[in-house]
């Protein structure tokens, strides 16, 4: 039995003898020092709904489940899911942790504005054997809603007035997608409880629908969220979600807000479900934790005072033990979880208790996410103005060659490597580097950007992320801008081969995912971020010239 970290145990008395866990679920907005009135106390009083989750579910499994045999039976091949952030990424998690049961579909994750990647799935669909399933809680995503007159306007090119029985809806009542599904004659319309927050809707209708689809075992994975819910109803240390939230408060409280999150390999995919989770969630008021859930681990010669570590472990596997022990004798806080594959939901609802905890340990509201309609508003404003000058207005590059050029406001260089050299030069602990990418997910440019991590990590002492965008918008990219100024971004950006038109937008998905990585970039810098973009003029030989760049910059001088 390995003892639990002192200071978290401390901080989990303190929350049992202030009755913490009993004013969660009386839905206390005091818990998270809301004042009563203010706009903190409206937006925690409207996204509770996820403790009830089990009870609200339990009414939806049989049909729930009786969409995913009827895609079975009627032979569909594959399952087009065109979500974006909470919508998406828990679809991922079951997929790759579940697998696809047999005679179930296929399902192929759309969390992009990647042109080319939605027209390679929208070339490779047979329409007569896709279920496109779009999955939005506030109903008007623009990720969401362009893909979903792209795939209309395929389906309907294919199958004419049958197009609507290929197509099926999760979303909030009211939306405007709830509005389309009518309007367009969808098979099913799933309407979620709109007191859930897109986060934390794993175990509500934006997880157990595509689970559904897989052949994934729904009940299972209700009964074992249900069982962890009951679990974090006590006010002890057995409460699963306590001590997890109290861990990360009291590794907060001594500045180790790097959370790295090292998983079992069969959970692997569960990592960007948390990573989500919890920066979006702790992200604001330059607080919060930053979970680093796809870094190997290392020696503690690697790590600087500003991590914490938490293993997760399953009956089949788990991260190395020897490695964890080290990293423990050096002084870093390490706390070990263990769960069932099959139970999977019991894992959903520990870590989003656990949010609910950290939250009220920093003072801060975990349900909203202010920095990332600001992201949102400068694309919307690019778009707008690409509308009436047909082009996107960019700067000039700070420098450039042949093969790349780098924009900044704060380094400044004479070529490329030395503008990305001074970007490293000003990290140190406790800050990190992110890396945020606009191509296409799997290109080899995520070879280059692995080999720059691991040598920031060893040279500075410092973690990093990956995210891919506009994925990491939904995700990190709160924790980016509202919470500790500590990042250095490189936002990755190439000019596509190809133009893949949106329906009755006037501007093309290439358009849109440049305006979401120029609008990004200026949210950073509003934010005092330190920002820089790289542009690489090849993106088939961008693995390569990236890999170039951050050698030249990291080398020894």
């Amino acid at each position: 039995m390995h003892k639990i970290y002192e200071p978290a145990l401390q901080l989990a008395d303190k929350f049992i003898a202030d009755r913490l866990v009993s004013r969660i679920w009386d839905r206390d907005i005091a818990a998270w020092g809301a004042a009563p009135g203010s706009a903190d106390a409206a937006s925690i009083q409207t996204r509770l709904g996820w403790l009830d989750v089990a009870s609200t579910m339990a009414p939806e499994l049989e049909r729930v489940e009786a969409l995913g045999l009827a895609a079975r039976e009627e032979g569909i091949q594959a399952v087009y899911l065109l979500g974006m952030g909470g919508s998406s990424l828990c679809a991922e998690v079951l997929r790759q942790v579940y697998g696809i049961a047999d005679g179930y579909p296929e399902l192929v994750v759309l969390d992009t504005t990647d042109g080319s990647t939605i027209a390679a799935a929208a070339d490779a669909m047979d329409p007569v054997r896709t279920l496109i399933l779009v999955a939005s809680k506030s109903g008007g995503t623009v990720e969401v809603a362009s893909m979903e007159r792209y795939f209309w306007g395929r389906m309907t090119e294919a199958l004419g007035a049958r197009a609507g029985r290929q197509f099926v809806a999760v979303t909030d009542p009211g939306t405007a997608l709830h509005r389309l599904a009518g309007d367009r004659g969808y098979q099913e319309v799933f309407l979620n409880p709109p007191d859930i927050g897109g986060r934390f809707s794993a175990l509500s209708l934006f997880g157990l629908v595509p689970a559904a689809l897989i052949g994934a075992p729904v009940r299972d994975i209700h009964a074992a969220g249900e069982a962890m819910a009951e679990g974090c109803r006590q006010e002890n240390r057995e409460n699963a979600g306590l001590m997890l939230g109290a861990f990360i408060g009291a590794t907060l409280e001594e500045g180790r807000d790097k959370l790295t999150v090292s998983l079992a390999p069969s959970l692997a995919s569960l990592g960007l479900w948390i990573e989500q989770l919890v920066a979006e969630s702790t992200g604001k008021h330059g607080k919060g934790a930053l979970p680093l859930v796809d870094e190997p681990l290392g020696s503690p010669s690697e790590y600087a005072s500003d991590r914490a570590f938490i293993a997760v472990s399953t009956e089949r596997d788990g991260p190395d033990a020897e490695k964890l022990a080290r990293l423990e004798k050096a002084g870093h806080p390490v706390l070990r979880l263990s769960t069932r594959l099959g139970g999977l939901g019991s894992e959903f609802f520990r870590w989003e208790f656990a949010t609910a905890v950290a939250g009220a340990a920093l003072g801060i509201n975990p349900f909203d996410e202010p920095n990332v309609s600001e992201a949102k508003e400068k694309t919307r404003a690019l778009l707008d103005a690409f509308a009436a000058k047909e082009s996107l207005a960019e700067p000039d590059p700070t420098a450039q060659n042949d093969q790349v050029a780098v924009f900044s406001r704060t380094f400044r260089g004479e070529t490329p490597a030395a503008v990305v050299r001074a970007a490293l030069d000003s990290v140190r602990p406790p800050d990190y580097v992110a890396f945020l990418s606009y191509l296409p997910a799997g290109s080899d440019t995520e070879v280059a950007i692995g080999e720059a991590r691991a040598g920031i990590r060893v040279k500075k002492l410092v973690g990093s992320t990956f995210g891919v965008g506009p994925r990491y918008l939904h995700s990190t990219g709160q924790y980016h801008k509202g919470g500790p100024n500590t990042a250095v971004a490189f936002v990755i950006t190439a000019d596509d081969t190809t133009t893949t038109g949106i329906p009755d937008a006037g501007y093309s998905f290439n358009v849109l995912k440049r305006a979401q990585a120029l609008g990004d970039v200026e949210t950073l810098e509003a934010h005092d971020r330190r920002a820089v973009r790289i542009h690489l003029e090849d993106a088939a030989a961008g693995g390569r010239a990236l890999g170039q760049l951050f050698a030249e910059a990291l080398k020894e001088r």
